[in-house]
């Protein structure tokens, strides 16, 4: 799958298209023991509009977390004067923890956050080295269970509150694409998270024996409040669907809310793709920032 289609295409991501695995790929252990560098080869080319932001004021660094199994590398982001900050957990999209999602942090960390992204496909792969979208899919994000994903994310607070610069009490997701199912999943497994925001998130279609449900199946449930950003124009996530999250949610009493931006394609902030929206992507950040304020991180 090309870069201009992804997103325009609708992939079925329970039976994704066969593609042959890398060579010389284990499973076995971690894949990944360091982020990857730059942006992921199949995110290439980066659009000159790709937005960098610098680390002025900023303490910056790759970090282990450690698992129940082992380490998982991460990049965290914060103010560079000491102090206790609330914690964003960046949530990668399906190109891992590249430069686009340590700029993320970077930013998150410019308005005071301690902002961590740990790479959520350590064990399965090293989807930077990836060339082939279609391979990515199907021999790695296909293969990561939820249930892993949340325990990564629990790790991941914990090595946040040990590191004596993070208010542990005070935490927030952020999620981008595949990082946005996860901000929902995220969301129901644990009550203490203060709020999550889910960009184009799927809502439903990628359930199997290793993410038991949808979104859609569990909106209902959800105690923590979660912010839904979504496209109007996205192959992934149809307009019936957003609806009927938008009803389950409705129910659950948590004050989730979904806001479709016209007009605008899967992965509208992604500055270094071709589907960037700047309106978009500007007025998004607002409303994260809102939400994440008026619910307290």
């Amino acid at each position: 799958m090309k870069l201009m289609d992804y997103g325009l295409k609708a992939i079925d991501f329970q039976n994704p298209q066969a593609t042959p695995a890398p060579t010389g790929l284990s499973r076995r252990g971690f894949v990944m023991t360091s982020l990857a560098t730059g942006f992921a080869v199949a995110s290439q080319p980066v659009m000159a509009q790709a937005i960098s932001t610098d680390t002025q004021g900023l303490a910056v660094a790759e970090v282990k977390v450690p698992t129940a199994d082992g380490q998982i590398p991460a990049y965290v982001a914060r103010p560079a004067k000491a102090g206790k900050y609330p914690v964003i957990l960046v949530v990668q999209e399906i190109f891992g923890v590249h430069e686009h999602i340590k700029d993320m942090c970077r930013r998150f960390a410019k308005m005071g956050y301690y902002a961590i992204a740990p790479e959520m496909f350590a064990r399965q792969g090293d989807v930077s080295k990836m060339n082939d979208i279609m391979g990515i899919l199907t021999n790695v994000v296909s293969k990561v269970p939820d249930a892993q994903v949340c325990a990564d994310l629990d790790a991941a607070v914990a090595f946040a509150r040990a590191s004596g610069q993070a208010d542990a009490a005070r935490v927030g997701l952020v999620g981008y694409c595949w990082g946005g199912r996860t901000a929902w999943i995220y969301a129901r497994h644990n009550p203490k998270l203060k709020a999550a925001v889910s960009y184009y998130g799927l809502l439903d279609g990628m359930k199997s024996d290793i993410k038991p449900r949808d979104p859609v199946e569990f909106g209902s449930e959800l105690k923590v409040p979660v912010l839904g950003l979504y496209s109007g124009i996205d192959a992934f996530v149809k307009p019936d669907v957003i609806a009927k999250m938008r009803g389950e949610i409705a129910k659950s009493g948590s004050g989730s809310e979904i806001v479709v931006f016209p007009n605008v394609d899967h992965g509208f902030n992604a500055d270094y793709r071709p589907s960037y929206d700047k309106a978009a992507a500007t007025y998004a950040m607002k409303l994260t920032r809102d939400w994440l304020k008026d619910h307290g991180v």
